[in-house]
């Protein structure tokens, strides 16, 4: 079986869609298009979610791996 790290999962969403699930409850929708090994990501054509709703478009945006809580394809 083959391994897989999480930095190897991250390159495989790179250039797709992801949900971004962070602390405080907020939820962004956007196409992964960069990552460090601090897991600090770059979102492109971001949308801002709270309690399920759009709150706003962003474009681009920048987030912090220490507030992330789950990436996940979407």
């Amino acid at each position: 079986m083959e391994q897989s790290r999480p930095l190897d999962m991250l390159n495989r969403a790179r250039n797709n869609s992801v949900l971004v699930d962070l602390k405080g409850g907020l939820r962004y929708v956007g196409k992964l298009e960069a990552f460090d090994i601090h897991i600090n990501i770059v979102l492109g054509d971001a949308e801002e979610y709270k309690d399920g709703e759009i709150k706003r478009k962003l474009g681009n945006v920048f987030i912090r791996g220490d507030t992330i809580i789950t990436i996940s394809p979407a």
